[in-house]
């Protein structure tokens, strides 16, 4: 993944083209990306913790001998589908998580209208609200014409790699006949996925009163990562905006190095910076799925203060994880 940070809003009809990841590598990506679940990580309801391979004891004595890099402030949680969890860091308060709300946004969406990987889905049309928010200068958004037709994987992609709020009250408007309306259905599949700590209250994370925690976030980063078109959706690269003349780089600066898979990004002043993030690795000939969530990085500072803070933090996890976890099984 580039290190160039994503265009502000005013100035991303200036960003240059580039190429799109093929639709035949995005389905061998998918198809394998599933492997972790198969193979023993999907038991148990959705959003249930990750089953571990061993005893408690020995799953604890395990994430004990990492001595991760948690970050100094905030909160964070890692787990590895098949193992259980690595630890929990940091108070579990509920905090604000900025454009992380769009994980749930898009989780929704997909339960309710169900996609085939590869597939563009259903016809959505943009309706005047979403285009005349396209060319905000106080939000993140995406380009949609009013009265244009727009596949369902256009608009997740949108919302999910520049992250387009816009976008994600489109989405909403569309998938439940309001925002209000699917704010609720959001909450609802929190209560379901056992996310206690979690208040939605909005779908695109402007609302600072949308919040929750590290552990909360993995529980439905696990859950959505189950979906091979989430899946594919937040390993996309770019995404260009028709008839904008516009590609969108992934808000994620970690997609494509040390493993990572997807996830979503989320900053604001309030709710600093904010990661999500996927990565595989082979352990013990077994591909496992890393998952790991970074809260409220550098919150106070600017958002590309508290991006990069939750980059860092991020990066130097799973760094940690993907470095140490293998020879920390093997010595159990």
């Amino acid at each position: 993944m580039p290190h160039t940070p994503a265009p502000a809003p005013a100035s991303r009809f200036g960003f240059r083209r580039s190429l799109f990841v093929p639709l035949a590598a995005a389905l061998a990506l998918a198809t394998g990306m599933g492997t972790w679940y198969a193979l023993g990580g999907a038991g148990g309801p959705a959003g249930a913790p990750a089953p571990a391979a061993g005893s408690g004891d020995t799953v604890a004595a395990v994430a004990k001998s990492l001595h991760l890099p948690w970050p100094a402030e905030g909160q964070a949680s890692v787990a590895v589908e098949g193992i259980g969890s690595l630890g929990t860091r940091g108070e579990q308060r509920p905090v604000p998580i900025a454009s992380v709300t769009k994980v749930m946004t898009a989780y929704v969406i997909l339960k309710e209208h169900p996609m085939r990987a590869g597939a563009p889905g259903a016809a959505v049309t943009a309706d005047e609200q979403a285009a005349n928010e396209s060319y905000s200068s106080v939000e993140t958004t995406a380009p949609v014409l009013a009265g244009r037709t727009y596949t369902q994987r256009l608009l997740l992609e949108l919302m999910m790699v520049p992250s387009g709020n816009n976008v994600a009250r489109l989405l909403a408007r569309w998938g439940a006949g309001s925002e209000k309306a699917f704010v609720a259905k959001m909450n609802e599949t929190a209560a379901a996925l056992g996310m206690e700590r979690t208040t939605y209250t909005g779908v695109s994370g402007m609302e600072t009163s949308t919040r929750s925690t590290a552990a909360d976030q993995l529980r439905l980063a696990r859950a959505a990562m189950k979906d091979p078109v989430f899946r594919e959706i937040v390993a996309t690269r770019t995404v260009e905006a028709p008839g904008a003349g516009v590609t969108f780089r992934n808000t994620n600066k970690l997609l494509g190095r040390d493993g990572v898979i997807g996830l979503k990004t989320g900053s604001s002043t309030p709710a600093g910076g904010n990661l999500v993030w996927a990565s595989t690795q082979d352990i013990a000939g077994t591909p496992r799925l890393i998952l790991g969530v970074v809260l409220h990085q550098r919150a106070g500072t600017s958002p590309a203060e508290g991006s990069a803070a939750a980059h860092e933090a991020g990066r130097a996890l799973v760094t940690a994880v993907r470095a140490t976890l293998p020879d920390a099984l093997a010595r159990t």
